[in-house]
């Protein structure tokens, strides 16, 4: 039977170059210079380093945009609240993985609502869909990319 997985993930790869290029811009932008501002990458969490509030919206931005032109999308972000100092600014950044187990619940139900089919199945932190057609499995792919999830979906594994 034809099948295919939804999950969601992040490439690492392109995560840890948006990184590299957002301090690289930093250490040589006018406005951020004897700030000592600086990105940190720890597993899924970015944390950002600087003096003001206003410079952490700047990195922020700058990393945004950084991910953006990477191809990684913005929306697996989740920006924790900064923590300001004396003469520094904290904030961390999340980077969200794995459909959690209510995201996963509402796919298989949209997809069961939709009579379509096909069988979906949570599998951990991924969903499995299975049908007998080929169409169908489109067609459920193409209701998935209608709707707005507050995270990105991938398609894969998908087999005859």
């Amino acid at each position: 039977m034809p099948s295919f997985d939804v999950v969601s993930e992040v490439d690492k790869h392109e995560l840890k170059n948006a990184v590299d290029q957002s301090n690289r811009e930093v250490t040589t932008r006018f406005d951020f210079k004897g700030t000592e501002s600086v990105y940190v990458l720890s597993d899924s969490t970015v944390t950002m380093n600087t003096q003001s509030e206003f410079q952490l919206q700047q990195m922020l931005d700058i990393l945004q945009i950084k991910l953006t032109k990477r191809g990684v999308d913005i929306t697996c972000l989740e920006v924790q609240e900064s923590e300001l100092y004396m003469n520094s600014a904290k904030q961390d950044v999340l980077i969200r993985e794995g459909l959690e187990s209510v995201l996963a619940k509402k796919i298989v139900k949209m997809i069961k609502d939709r009579k379509l089919k096909v069988q979906a199945q949570i599998q951990g932190d991924q969903v499995r869909v299975t049908g007998k057609k080929r169409d169908d499995l489109q067609q459920v792919i193409q209701v998935l990319k209608a709707e707005d999830f507050d995270m990105p979906l991938q398609f894969e594994n998908f087999r005859d």
